[in-house]
């Protein structure tokens, strides 16, 4: 039966005649499906953080089993001298003029400003830069801005030595200029495959018709069964590994998707047992700094790393895990603090489980995108009528992936033992 679709003032839609879940399905495929997830979210969210805040992420659908999708990164801020540059000497009319071999001089245009931290002019701050001309790809010429000043009041170009790290400034655009180089951004082209998620309950028409001794159900099953199947979507989703295979047996073929711990684009590391107040300071830096990320993150960590954190001495530091709970997505956090940003601390024993009991993974919420190809369902078989078993069965299904669009946001801790 088609049912009638009535639009309404602000563009939504209503069914003409009864509403039924049927009709509900017709008009609106999200309502009872949106339902099934508020009812997943709250079964022992604390244990599977990962797939609990992925629910509430950015969700998109997917077309097929293999999600490509587009990251877009901000251009590098610094690179490195190649080869030293002598000193040069400015002019009475000009100042002095440089030729610098980088390490990847893509990373600045025509008109912009650099500045060169180590290397001091006059009155001690580092020596600035003027690209004047990128004379190839690996080599621009530029003017000196800032170094030492000379007899004639123009400025020299101190030595720079090889290894030395330049950082970009702004542009700086000439008075009559009326355009300045282009600014280009690509896209970096990434993919991931869906993975099919199963779980299937059964009972037999005389256990549902038995006494118990304690009230357990077929609903009661299936709770468990949700439960079992988000805890290997957890691991999966952290620490699977992307694959495409064929099962002969089967004769079709099956997709693995990679977890996030792999897809994060940051590095960072502590030694066992020994973790202060310097050391968490550092992975707060590289975890908050130089990604253009959020300013509070996640960290899902081992229960051996949420151990060594609890044992910081912050008074000194100020990295102590805060006593107060903070909810989000549905779960109970404790924060971090510092300069650089904040953390929202969960532990998870899926980390424990899977050999990561000192490890954790700092994620930006703002930079997770879930893709589904075929959203949570729990389908009823009808298995009397097929003559196959006298019992009633639940399938429920999920075939998804997540992805981090933009890696660099995404630190991974890990515990370097000697």
């Amino acid at each position: 039966m088609t049912h009638t679709q009535i639009p309404g003032r602000n563009n939504g839609k209503h069914a003409g005649g009864i509403l039924t879940t049927t009709a509900a399905g017709e008009l609106s495929p999200e309502l009872l499906r949106n339902e099934v997830d508020s009812r997943i979210v709250k079964l022992r969210p604390m244990a599977t953080p990962i797939d609990q805040i992925s629910r509430y992420a950015a969700n998109r659908p997917a077309g097929s089993m293999t999600v490509e999708y587009y990251a877009v990164d901000t251009r590098a801020e610094q690179t490195q001298i190649m080869a030293e540059v002598p000193g040069a000497a400015g002019t009475a009319t000009d100042h002095a003029t440089v030729t610098l071999k980088l390490k990847d001089a893509a990373v600045f245009d025509v008109s912009e400003t650099i500045v060169v931290p180590g290397v001091a002019g006059d009155d001690g701050a580092p020596v600035t830069l003027y690209v004047m001309e990128k004379t190839d790809e690996d080599t621009i010429k530029a003017i000196t801005v800032y170094g030492i000043r000379n007899q004639w009041g123009t400025m020299d170009c101190p030595v720079i030595g090889a290894g030395k790290t330049v950082t970009r400034l702004g542009r700086a655009a000439g008075e009559l200029d009326v355009q300045t180089p282009q600014f280009e951004a690509l896209p970096r082209k990434s993919n991931n495959n869906c993975q099919i998620f199963k779980a299937q309950i059964e009972q037999s028409t005389l256990m549902r018709a038995a006494n118990k001794e304690v009230g357990w159900t077929f609903s009661d099953q299936e709770e468990i069964a949700v439960y079992d199947m988000r805890l290997g979507m957890e691991k999966t989703f952290l620490f699977g590994h992307k694959a495409r295979i064929t099962d002969p047996r089967k004769k079709c073929e099956v997709f693995f998707t990679e977890g996030i711990w792999y897809q994060a684009g940051q590095s960072a590391a502590y030694p066992y047992g020994s973790l202060d107040g310097a050391t968490w300071l550092n992975i707060m830096r590289t975890a908050f700094t130089g990604n253009a990320g959020s300013s509070r993150k996640i960290l899902v960590a081992g229960s051996g790393l949420i151990e060594q954190l609890s044992m910081l001495d912050g008074g000194q530091q100020r990295v102590m895990l805060s006593n107060d709970v903070v909810t989000r997505w549905g779960l109970d956090f404790h924060e971090i603090h510092s300069k650089f940003g904040t953390l929202l601390v969960l532990m998870s024993e899926v980390f424990d489980i899977c050999g990561h009991s000192d490890d954790g993974l700092i994620i930006d919420p703002e930079y997770i995108t879930k893709y589904t190809h075929m959203p949570f369902s729990a389908t009823t078989l009808d298995l009397r009528t097929s003559g196959q078993r006298n019992t009633d069965a639940v399938v429920m299904t999920e075939a998804s992936c997540l992805v981090l669009r933009y890696p660099e946001a995404h630190t991974r801790i890990t515990c370097e033992f000697e």
